[in-house]
């Protein structure tokens, strides 16, 4: 029986165990091909066949023990022990297809018609389960991957859900599902969202997402759109940018903010104020930049409808 190891590296693991493995494989084929007249004369055909049977279905349990404990060893290493049991349905349901082939073989049923019927059942079954089986081999992927982890924030975009249509021509927006991942079940990944809830994104869009991971303290660009009426002055709006600075003192000494002119129209023109900041809220970044630039501007007519 291969060990279960308290620790170790996985891949030495899985190869320590499966070596046991083909030693007892080994070690069984000699037994019944070299020895089989030997020990197993008094014994009528069946009774053969059953050690026979007996022997494969040894060697895929210890073949089963021998991934189980290096995934095993994965997951505690990456303090996701809390999905061993998924791994270990999925794996020993798929060593246990192969063991049933080999008592089919063993017993002298047809295996070519074996195949045949398990294909057309597959094909039947991964119709009527699609979804079902592209999430769940998504999240077996997902926990085998780790691209994040349970309490990581991350940020999904996906154009499984369609894309907002802009405020602003050339701004085509995707849909944005920032928060932090509760957990990775097997057909979904948890996330408790920053504007507050809990989505269960299916495990086949997640993995097929773009995966965004703010690192905490770390400036990222904050670009904040504004249009104003074509009368008011383009410097009226950039001399306001020592006063966006001073909305982030801390921020503006390491990269003082910047000024673009975005677009323009018969009657109106857009602005852009970019700003690197550690904050995540892009709401809390928002009001102060607008906030500091009405300050300087002041009320201005109201923009004609376009």
């Amino acid at each position: 029986m291969p060990p279960e190891p308290e620790d170790g590296h996985p891949l030495r693991t899985l190869i320590r165990n499966l070596v046991l493995v083909v030693i007892l494989a080994v070690g069984l084929f000699v037994f019944f091909v070299v020895f089989n007249k030997r020990f197993l004369s008094p014994l009528n055909d069946t009774e053969v066949l059953l050690l026979e049977a007996g022997a494969v279905l040894l060697v895929a349990w210890a073949t089963a023990r021998a991934f189980t404990s290096a995934a095993n060893e994965v997951l505690r290493r990456r303090s996701q022990i809390q999905h061993g049991a998924t791994i270990r349905i999925f794996l020993n349901l798929i060593i246990g297809v192969v063991a049933i082939l080999a008592l089919f073989h063993l017993a002298g049923v047809d295996t070519e018609s074996i195949f045949l019927g398990s294909a057309f059942a597959g094909i039947v079954l991964g119709l009527a389960a699609q979804t079902v089986l592209a999430n769940v081999f998504a999240g077996l992927l997902i926990v085998m991957a780790s691209p994040f982890r349970p309490g990581d924030r991350v940020s999904f975009i996906s154009s499984s859900y369609g894309a907002f249509p802009p405020s602003y021509p050339h701004e085509m927006v995707y849909p944005h599902y920032a928060g932090v991942v509760v957990d990775v079940e097997l057909l979904y990944t948890i996330l408790r969202l920053d504007s507050g809830g809990t989505a269960k994104l299916p495990n086949s869009v997640v993995l097929g997402a773009l995966v965004l991971q703010p690192n905490p303290g770390v400036p990222r660009a904050h670009r904040v759109r504004m249009t104003f009426p074509l009368a008011t002055p383009v410097k009226s709006v950039e001399a306001a940018l020592p006063d966006v600075a001073a909305a982030f003192p801390t921020d503006s000494a390491r990269a003082p903010p910047q000024f673009e002119v975005a677009d323009i129209s018969a009657a109106t023109w857009d602005a852009v104020i970019v700003l690197w900041s550690p904050i995540l809220d892009e709401g809390l970044v928002r009001d102060r930049v607008m906030r500091a630039v009405l300050g300087r501007v002041g009320p201005t007519p109201p923009v004609p409808a376009r």
